[in-house]
């Protein structure tokens, strides 16, 4: 094979001399300014004229901010490997995916004895260079649950932990001449390292027939190693020609291209001027050359996904039919970025497909090709969500997370757009400038789109209201494709079944919202011993229907060790701490109070932005109810919950004052007469034995978010009678295939 089709890349080779360390990290940072794409440096630490490499690259990392950086090539006999990797993971996470990795197996034995090296026959320095990328890989692969264990004649590792996981796909070169190097770049490495200097004329050539059959052999497509080229003072017209014809080295390097595979040029020149006229006159020059002979000769180009991903795809799935608004996005099986994606933060998964449109139309194409697919549909926006079925084995997931921008449309009407795939930390944080707060569950983790569209009990409910209450407008993409506003006026149907059941009813991409004037808030934190966990819920639950509706409470009971503590979380919706305390003080008297602390904050400071890195790590079951007041029999069943061990965790959220005062009807989220919202965390052992005790609490209202049973019972409970035939007519006239049906679904109405 000539050219393999991969995009051209340019990049420098300074070298680091540590009698003027400035003056190569200023060839670095001119480098990047000039476009070039990759910025490399010698590695030979057994040297004391140079600086030591690492160090090195991490300085330009902290200097630079797009261009790709690597050793060229570091000395593994110096560099353990398992060290090593994590040293270019953590880089790579700091300097946002930019670190590339290129190795060599030693050729200057007598400097690495001196630095405590073990000298190698050449075949030993391969089988280390070997081992050595097994341990790098292996400690990569965060994703692997089972411990590292790799044991080589020269690197071993027994019980490693494994990670961090770099922020990209690293790539491992390897600089390589003899054909037994050769054969592991093609059995084993991303990429081929040559210097031209090292090369005979015939040398590229036969290298890739050696790769290529090696690769072939090792069940891999030759196309998944780019090969790259380090050219020095090897050019036409020797040293220096370069400043005096850059069309003269377009045309030179061409064939390389064209009939030896390169497409990586990295100039070996510690002269400003030569990478400057590389980077802006011969890089431009080459590739426009290259495009023309690529598209008279039909050479496919583009990224070459490796044989062991394409194993990984799943059936059922036209994978190449991808449309291309979202082919650059798509994440498979196999790709580095699968682990961060395919989980939620309850449920495991293993999808097929995850699609991350950035807009509505994007969207509308990642639907219309999922239903073309036959395989299960999941949508995601945050991915925390307890009840939302936002991943699946082998299906597709359209996951939003992209479509995150936070808009402020009308300071003086509070109106605020929020793409589906924000997060209610990054909302705080944009709105607390203007002194507007939108209230939103209680933390800043979960995804805009799936809490606004099912309810959005937060630490501002009683004052303000449900987040859907607030809800104006929406932008939808709907099962059939089409890309609709639904507000009051347009759509209203579709507007009033969304506030509650959104899940149902199509892709909710963004959302308009009435936020409320809030700023600072009194935050108050309280631990009591519940000991009397029934007689301290009651009591709990009398204060705060008591209490001004500026208080919203929340409640969570655990046992530890034989203790009950109970904690509670409060918020007073404004800066009136005088206030604020007096509806506090009654709660210091319900209990032994085991900690306490209030304080003054933004509410931004309370609803903080979270990381969201999900492998389904809470793998919990839980129930929900909706209930009037925490009387004897729901304080009973809690009590009883824990008292058994049939619960984790007892939460309850007090929901009633500005939620209560909607009227039923006006939103799919009927329920509107209770002021407490109850969720218990089921342990799986003891699934059966806690049915039976929640059955006692013998209620029909529930809240679709805090459950994960799905079946059609819960969706009675969900929704009342009038509600529930209301939303299968609006099902029946906007999804009438029922294509929205991985979360809690309703059946469209027949005839």
């Amino acid at each position: 094979m000539a050219d393999y089709g991969h995009d051209l890349r340019f990049g420098s080779f300074l070298t680091p001399q540590h009698s003027s360390p400035e003056t190569v990290v200023d060839l670095a940072l001119l480098s990047e300014r000039a476009g070039l794409d990759l910025v490399t440096f010698q590695d030979h630490p057994y040297q004391n004229a140079f600086l030591d490499t690492w160090t090195l690259l991490s300085w330009v990392a902290a200097r630079t901010e797009r261009v790709h950086l690597s050793g060229n090539v570091l000395n593994l006999p110096l560099r353990p490997p398992a060290v090593l990797a994590r040293s270019v993971a953590s880089l790579d996470l700091l300097s946002g995916g930019r670190v590339d990795l290129a190795l060599g197996a030693g050729a200057f034995w007598d400097g690495i004895e001196a630095m405590g090296g073990r000298r190698l026959t050449p075949g030993q320095a391969i089988e280390a260079l070997s081992e050595g990328i097994d341990v790098i890989r292996g400690i990569w692969a965060a994703g692997e649950r089972r411990a590292l264990r790799v044991e080589g004649a020269h690197h071993s590792v027994r019980g490693a932990k494994r990670g961090p996981a770099p922020a990209h796909d690293v790539p491992i070169w390897l600089g390589a001449y003899k054909p037994r190097m050769l054969r592991l770049v093609g059995r084993k490495a991303d990429g081929w390292l040559p210097s031209l200097g090292y090369l005979r004329p015939a040398d590229l050539a036969e290298g890739n027939k050696v790769i290529d059959e090696a690769a072939a052999a090792a069940g891999r497509d030759p196309r998944e190693i780019r090969r790259l080229l380090n050219i020095m003072g090897e050019v036409p017209g020797g040293p220096g020609a370069l400043l005096g014809a850059p069309a003269d080295w377009a045309e030179w390097l061409l064939p390389l291209v064209l009939e030896d595979g390169v497409s990586t040029f990295i100039l070996g020149s510690d002269d400003p001027a030569e990478i400057q006229v590389f980077a802006q006159e011969v890089a431009p020059a080459l590739r426009d050359a290259v495009a023309a002979e690529r598209a008279s000769a039909g050479t496919p180009t583009g990224a070459v996904r490796p044989a062991a991903a394409l194993a990984r795809r799943r059936d059922g799935i036209d994978y190449d039919a991808v449309p291309a608004s979202l082919a650059g996005r798509a994440v498979e099986p196999g790709d580095h970025e699968y682990e961060g994606v395919r989980h939620t933060y309850v449920w495991s998964g293993s999808p097929g497909l995850v699609l991350r449109p950035a807009t509505a139309p994007q969207a509308a194409d990642a639907l219309a090709f999922a239903r073309a697919q036959g395989v299960p549909l999941a949508v995601r926006s945050g991915g925390h969500g307890i009840s939302g079925r936002s991943t699946n084995d082998g299906g597709i997931v359209l996951d939003l997370g992209g479509m995150d921008r936070v808009e402020l449309l009308d300071r003086g009407r509070r109106l605020v757009r929020l793409g589906a795939g924000a997060r209610w930390g990054e909302v705080a944080q944009a709105l607390a400038p203007h002194g507007l707060a939108v209230s939103s569950g209680d933390y800043g983790g979960v995804g805009v789109g799936g809490l606004a569209t099912a309810g959005g009990q937060g630490f501002l409910a009683r004052s303000y209201g449900l987040t859907l209450d607030h809800v104006v407008g929406a932008e939808v993409v709907l099962a059939d494709g089409r890309i609709v506003r639904a507000d009051a006026e347009r759509h209203p149907d579709l507007f009033w079944a969304l506030r509650g059941a959104g899940a149902n009813m199509g892709v909710v991409t963004s959302l308009d919202i009435e936020a409320a004037e809030v700023s600072d808030v009194v935050f108050a934190v309280l631990l009591h011993d519940a000991s009397d966990t029934a007689g301290f819920m009651r009591a709990w639950g009398r204060l705060v229907e008591d209490s001004p509706r500026e208080l919203t409470a929340f409640l969570t009971v655990v046992r530890q060790r034989g203790d009950v503590l109970a904690q509670t979380y409060a918020v007073w919706a404004g800066d009136d701490t005088d206030a604020a305390t007096a509806a506090l003080a009654p709660f210091l008297d319900l209990a032994p109070v085991l900690g306490q602390q209030a304080r003054l904050a933004p509410y931004a400071a309370i609803m903080a932005p979270a990381p969201n890195r999900h492998h389904g790590q809470a793998r919990m079951r839980s129930r929900s109810a909706l209930v009037a007041h925490l009387d004897e029999r729901a304080a009973d069943t809690a009590a009883r919950l824990l008292a058994d061990g049939d619960a984790t965790l007892f939460q309850v959220r007090s929901v009633g004052g500005a939620v209560n005062d909607v009227p039923a009807e006006a939103t799919a989220y009927a329920h509107r007469t209770q002021n407490f919202s109850l969720a218990a965390i089921i342990r799986e052992s003891r699934r059966e034995h806690a049915e039976e005790t929640w059955a006692r609490l013998d209620v029909d209202a529930l809240y679709l978010s805090f459950e994960s049973h799905g079946d059609a019972a819960a969706l009675a409970r969900a929704f009342p009678p009038p509600t529930l035939e209301r939303l299968r007519r609006v099902k029946a006239a906007y999804d009438p295939g029922n294509v929205f049906r991985s979360n809690f679904p309703i059946p469209p109405a027949r005839g």
